[in-house]
């Protein structure tokens, strides 16, 4: 099988592995009937936070691009959640809470940050 196909295969297998965790996830959080969407912030987290390890680990390893792109691309791209947090986060305002519609926001794109550079130091530090 030639490699582009292969490498297909290997972003649609992990994408589905990602999007499986990612509703498992998200409807086990759900259960806690919050207002606040805790399941996308903690899916948007954790994502940002295995994002940054897996890039120092797979630099630090040398694996294959192959490998990076099924993780990085397939996995962690059906993984994580920002187009449900920009949905969530406009249901929240039209709904007139205009202030947890901030701090989705907010909260996501800082502690986002946050655990991409937790996740990169826990991976050994270096992306290059």
């Amino acid at each position: 099988m030639n490699t582009t196909i292969m490498r297909f295969l290997a972003i649609a297998l992990a994408g589905s592995a990602g999007a499986v965790l990612r509703y498992v996830l998200g409807r086990q959080i759900g259960k806690l009937g919050l207002t606040f969407p805790l399941g996308t912030f903690v899916i948007n987290i954790t994502g940002s936070l295995f994002l940054g390890w897996f890039s120092a680990f797979a630099f630090r390893h040398n694996l294959s691009p192959m490998a990076r792109q099924a993780i990085a691309i397939g996995f962690v791209g059906a993984y994580t959640t920002f187009s449900t947090l920009m949905f969530e986060s406009n249901d929240l305002a039209d709904r007139g809470a205009g202030f947890l519609a901030i701090m989705n926001l907010l909260g996501s794109l800082i502690v986002g940050i946050i655990a991409v550079r937790l996740g990169i130091v826990l991976g050994g530090g270096k992306l290059r």
